[in-house]
């Protein structure tokens, strides 16, 4: 049923509560000074809560990685992720949650074991969905970024993505949406290498993959600011995160309109969302039955 256009719908993204990063930050310690969260819980919280008032709801609530802080291994981790579970459990039940697996999550050089160990917490690091006619796919970008010691992982992705690539070709999707957490770029598709984007030619591979396919966006986190450019019409989205901000913008999550020409999408702080939920402009979009 779910391949099936049926009409305009929204979702809402969000990127790296990542709890305990504020108090690390602060210190100046992000090694070991993620021994407290509490921020983090009341803004996560306050995510939760804006959600849930939404009307009408979103089809589900997706989270682009950095869930927490700890790396794989230390020590707070399992606390962290018990923590944000306990807030995220508190989701309308009619709003799907999908997690996308962020550095933090599986660490800057997953191995098979920390990989199974966030599979275990959160479910799969790699999968694809079907909503109203739309196919969604989640990728782990850490593979991308250092699958130096579990390349055949890697492998695997990159084989399943074929797959499913000749899957949507089949299947004539209306749009094809992708999931990561390291964006492909920030602003620039030339732009140089950093920690917050995807090396030049891994990059300029997927870009190219992804744009032979159709695809119309890419949302990701991991920048704790908002950014985003274009690649030949594939819109890279980066969206800042729910908990510790590295720049000027405010907490928040993005708001993605997808109608049947194209996706729109509007980042709100969560202050602003919860108290006067989605504009106009974009509740006429869902409006809009085609």
């Amino acid at each position: 049923d779910e391949y099936k256009w049926k009409g305009p719908f929204y979702f809402i993204q969000g990127a790296d509560p990542q709890f305990g990063l504020m108090k690390a930050w602060a210190t100046g310690d992000t090694k070991n000074g993620d021994d407290e969260w509490e921020e983090e819980i009341k803004l996560a919280e306050q995510a939760v809560q804006a959600i849930n008032k939404l009307n009408p709801k979103p089809k589900f609530f997706v989270l682009c990685g950095d869930l927490i802080h700890g790396m794989p291994g230390s020590q707070w981790r399992k606390d962290q992720e018990q923590d944000l579970k306990n807030v995220l459990k508190n989701t309308d039940q009619d709003i799907p949650l999908v997690f996308v697996s962020g550095n933090h999550d599986i660490g800057n050089t997953p191995t098979r074991e920390t990989i199974d160990d966030y599979c275990k917490n959160w479910g799969d690091d790699y999968f694809s969905f079907w909503v109203g006619g739309v196919f969604f796919l989640v990728l782990n970008s850490q593979l991308y970024f250092d699958s130096s010691k579990c390349p055949e992982l890697k492998q695997a992705q990159d084989a399943w993505l074929e797959e499913q690539l000749a899957v949507a070709a089949e299947q004539k999707c209306r749009h094809i949406i992708v999931f990561q957490h390291i964006p492909l770029f920030l602003r620039n598709p030339e732009e140089d290498h950093d920690y917050f984007n995807l090396e030049k030619s891994v990059r300029r591979e997927i870009m190219e993959k992804f744009h032979q396919a159709g695809i119309k966006a890419v949302f990701s986190g991991h920048y704790h600011r908002n950014a985003g450019g274009f690649y030949r019409g594939l819109e890279m989205v980066v969206s800042s995160a729910i908990g510790c901000q590295l720049g000027e913008d405010t907490h928040g999550l993005r708001v993605v309109v997808v109608t049947d020409e194209k996706i729109v999408h509007r980042y709100y702080s969560l202050n602003e969302l919860s108290s006067q939920g989605i504009e106009k402009e974009l509740l006429d979009m869902l409006a809009k039955q085609n």
